[in-house]
């Protein structure tokens, strides 16, 4: 299989065992939230990795669907693996509008989305918020006051979220934790980075040195 999980390579699958049917698990790239099921054959992967929208073969229409065709709402492809037993696809991909046709993110309802996700779903926010600078949104200040005034930000709640750990409940610790990551999310990306590189960095030290991780 290529490095790219794009080029996953369709007669590397198993396509025999489910009648010419892949199920295709779809899950959010960025938050882990698992979107929906469908069923991909052979055309429709190739669809998927040619267009860069998640296509599928729909069984009741019986004809190739790409998803969000009607509703805009599309799935932009990021990435496809198989399992071990190549007969079942991981597609990530970047939902473009609710998944569901019922409004929800996913298929399965609100709340499967993973707790630490929502760090993503933030990061993404922030991101946005830097690039169209709403008028009254206190991100959009943030990063017109510029980095130095961000930075200043995350040192004060720094030291706010150390006070509360040694003189105040966990509530207000949770609170003062939540300031300074929030603004340490602002931070970063008003460098040009994001929560998904410091992450990179941890990754790369535990995987380099684990007897030293923490």
């Amino acid at each position: 299989m290529s490095a790219n999980a794009k080029e996953v390579l369709a007669e590397q699958l198993d396509w025999a065992k489910g009648g010419g049917l892949l199920p295709a698990i779809v899950q959010h790239f960025a938050t882990g939230e698992v979107l929906m099921l469908g069923y991909m054959n052979r055309e429709a992967l190739a669809a998927t990795q040619a267009s860069g929208f998640v296509t599928f073969w729909s069984r009741s229409k019986q004809r190739l669907w790409r998803k969000g065709e009607t509703s805009g709402n599309v799935l932009a492809l990021q990435s496809v693996r198989a399992d071990c037993d190549r007969d079942t696809l991981l597609v990530q991909a970047d939902p473009r509008g609710p998944t569901c046709h019922l409004g929800t993110s996913s298929c399965f309802g609100d709340g499967v989305q993973p707790p630490l996700g929502f760090l993503a779903e933030l990061d993404a926010l922030i991101a946005a918020r830097n690039q169209a600078r709403p008028a009254g949104s206190y991100t959009t200040h943030l990063f017109e006051s510029g980095v130095r005034r961000i930075a200043q930000k995350v040192g004060e709640e720094g030291v706010e979220t150390a006070l509360a750990a040694v003189a105040q409940d966990d509530d207000a610790l949770l609170g003062e934790a939540a300031d300074l990551v929030y603004h340490l999310t602002v931070l970063l990306r008003a460098r040009g980075l994001s929560l998904a590189d410091v992450a990179g960095v941890l990754e790369k030290r535990h995987t380099s040195t684990p007897e030293a991780s923490a």
